[in-house]
């Protein structure tokens, strides 16, 4: 896709970078099964640009919130709440986990998913922890 690979040059990198796709899931909910068709095809060209980029590792979108639970323990006790626990204008929806050289990098990559036009994107660095 054109615009889709300029600026960003992956390298050879071992840098992980979750990227959290974060929308309003009732507004979501509302648009039209062909505009939503279209949407998605924008979602599978970025998927394809981060293939050819060499920066593609996993996505996956989530169920919508009405399906999600909380779970905290008190004094041992499992207490499971229906829902997410916070009320939020916007619902985290999916993510992309990508490589890229930096974080300056995996915000560029942000910015050119379609998600960040319709929702907003956090982006944060996966930490490896290693055992010696």
């Amino acid at each position: 896709m054109p615009g889709y690979d300029a600026g960003i040059d992956q390298g050879t990198s071992d840098m992980r970078y979750l990227l959290m796709l974060y929308a309003d899931e009732i507004a979501g909910a509302k648009i039209p099964p062909a505009e939503m068709a279209g949407y998605m095809d924008q979602m599978y060209a970025y998927k394809a640009a981060l293939d050819k980029a060499g920066a593609f590792v996993d996505t996956h979108p989530l169920a919508p919130t009405s399906q999600a639970c909380t779970v905290r323990m008190d004094d041992g006790e499992m207490k499971v709440h229906d829902g997410p626990y916070a009320e939020t204008r916007e619902q985290f929806g999916g993510y992309f986990i990508i490589e890229a050289p930096d974080m300056d990098a995996a915000r560029k990559w942000a910015a050119r998913c379609p998600g960040a036009t319709w929702g907003s994107i956090e982006v944060r660095q996966i930490v490896s922890h290693s055992r010696a």
